[in-house]
């Protein structure tokens, strides 16, 4: 089969990994990709919200399924369109994708449906707003509606602070936010579940931690995620249960319910307090880094998954996992998640080895002349595995001390909270 992935991140570059791996892929393409998918994939530069160039490359190269990575082109209907051109396509159409591309809307859905969330308000008045945040007390989450990068979303220990905050977002900081999500403060432990879902089943896919916070110790602004691991300790059997009975099956049933069937990857942020999950936020496609240690864990085919769900015959496929321990930790360019460094070279990439323990995913990098080079704010997804995740990481850190690039900054302490505690 020919497949391509839509996207140029860390996270299609998981994908590209996984499914390289199958014997049923004849040829695979990653539209734009970058350098470390051109090394097991056919890269073709184009831009991801330009539907009929996609539709050209896909026609073109006889492609039979399309992957779509990121969410933006999933929020703006790519799934629709290709669908129209009787394109198999695996992720949401642009109504499902709603459950990311607006945050009014989910939590609207929650709701409805009694799906338990933090009490919330969504507001594009600044004066409405401003009474909430007075009447409820700090600290508070303002959240930008429609899609912003992961830097949509701050926690506000001052009123003064909330209110800076739904300003910019309603004066129009991000273009696609017009409205402000405002809600309660969840303490707890945050957790990434993932579900492969087809229109009459759903599987799933796998648990993972992330860390956000740009600084050691989960401290300074949030970003797109500074590494992950995998399988997440906190997820036992008795939690899974409510995770799907309360989250998982009453969305996809609500989805059923408005005529959008649900279908693709569903990652739930939940955030777990005594013992009870809420949901904070969905995605619409898999977690950037979580995929990367995800990917690395899964035994079954990818290909096989894709293709049942595009079928809609998950029911009857049995989803496999390696028992290891698997980490992430993310290079970053100096001045992420604000102002970084660009075009900068990084050498010795070639010194690590790579396994089934360790990869090097690529995320904002090309390549020129043999020669690689960040672009991005997160550059690089070093990932090992083993059979403790105190080992994991220290097979990471030593990978990382193998590359030589003086503008670039990482945490060491992905999984500090787990490793502390065992």
């Amino acid at each position: 089969m020919n497949l391509a992935v839509i996207g140029s991140g860390g996270r299609e570059h998981a994908i590209c990994y996984k499914l390289k791996q199958s014997p049923k892929i004849q040829k695979l393409i990653c539209i734009p990709g970058n350098a470390g998918t051109e090394k097991i994939a056919e890269n073709i530069y184009e831009d991801i919200l330009n539907f009929d160039a996609l539709y050209q490359i896909i026609k073109k190269q006889k492609i039979d399924i399309v992957v779509v990575g990121p969410e933006q082109p999933l929020v703006e209907g790519l799934v629709n369109y290709l669908n129209k051109k009787k394109i198999r396509v695996f992720g949401p159409n642009k109504f499902s994708s709603q459950l990311e591309g607006s945050k009014a809307f989910m939590k609207n859905l929650c709701k409805k449906n009694n799906i338990p969330t933090a009490n919330f308000g969504v507001f594009n008045n600044f004066n409405d707003a401003s009474s909430f945040i007075k009447k409820n007390g700090v600290p508070i989450v303002v959240k930008a509606d429609g899609l912003a990068a992961g830097k949509g979303v701050s926690i506000c220990n001052s009123t003064e602070e909330a209110l800076k905050d739904v300003k910019e977002i309603l004066d129009g900081k991000f273009k696609s936010s017009n409205k402000v999500v405002l809600e309660e403060f969840l303490e707890g432990e945050e957790l990434s579940y993932f579900s492969v879902v087809d229109e009459n089943s759903y599987h799933f896919f796998g648990s993972a931690q992330d860390h956000k916070r740009v600084g050691e110790g989960d401290t300074g602004p949030n970003t797109g995620g500074m590494g992950a691991y995998s399988p997440a300790p906190l997820l036992t059997n008795k939690l899974e249960d409510k995770i799907k009975k309360k989250i998982i099956e009453p969305t996809l049933k609500a989805m059923k319910d408005l005529g959008h069937p649900y279908t693709g990857f569903l990652y739930a942020g939940l955030m777990i307090k005594k013992e009870e999950p809420y949901l904070i936020e969905y995605n619409v496609r898999m977690g950037d880094p979580e995929c990367q240690v995800l990917m690395m864990r899964l035994k079954t085919d990818l290909l096989e998954i894709i293709d049942c769900a595009t079928k809609n015959k998950l029911n009857n496929l049995k989803i496999k996992w390696n028992k290891k321990s698997c980490i992430t930790i993310v290079l970053c360019s100096k001045g992420y998640p604000y102002k970084y460094i660009k075009d900068s070279e990084i050498k010795n990439l070639f010194n690590i080895s790579a396994d089934e323990n360790n990869q090097i995913f690529h995320a904002g990098t090309y390549l020129k002349n043999n020669k690689t080079y960040s672009n991005g704010g997160r550059v690089l997804n070093i990932t090992s595995s083993s059979e403790s995740l105190i080992e994991a990481r220290n097979k990471s850190l030593v990978n990382i001390s193998k590359i030589n690039w003086s503008d670039g900054f990482f945490r060491k302490d992905i999984g500090w909270k787990t490793i502390d505690n065992t």
